[in-house]
């Protein structure tokens, strides 16, 4: 049944962790610390700050979100459903909580949408291609 959880909610959690100011002072403003700091061959220095963190794993669980639309099963319905009432749960969140008006939580939620609709299209072309036809 674990299976069946939408993994989108990881970076609705941590945002809201850090919301919280639990990821160093200062609520969302934590969210342009800066985690790593990189001298590149150009002499340009690339930086990347919380947030940015936040977006890449939303990305990468995307990507597995995708990988695990494409299977069938019983579990697979319910977690189409799970990952809806998460992105309802971003969009509420976006909508009426000063904090979350940020450009990096409209990032995530957007990455949610596209988990949703991906998912749920993968699963529709998937379930077309199990249909067997006996003669």
């Amino acid at each position: 049944m674990l299976v069946a959880l939408p993994l989108m909610i990881i970076p609705l959690v941590l945002y809201n962790i850090a919301m919280l100011g639990m990821m160093g002072g200062g609520g969302i403003a934590s969210l342009t610390n800066v985690v790593t700091s990189l001298q590149m061959l150009s002499g340009a220095v690339w930086t990347m700050s919380l947030g940015d963190v936040l977006i890449v794993i939303g990305l990468v669980l995307l990507f597995v979100e995708i990988l695990k639309a494409s299977r069938n099963g019983r579990g697979s319905l319910i977690n189409h459903m799970l990952s809806l009432l998460v992105f309802i749960a971003y969009l509420v969140e976006f909508l009426l909580v000063r904090n979350a008006a940020t450009q990096i939580f409209f990032i995530l939620m957007t990455i949610t949408f596209v988990d949703v609709v991906g998912g749920f299209a993968v699963a529709i072309r998937t379930a077309g291609r199990d249909v067997s036809i006996g003669l």
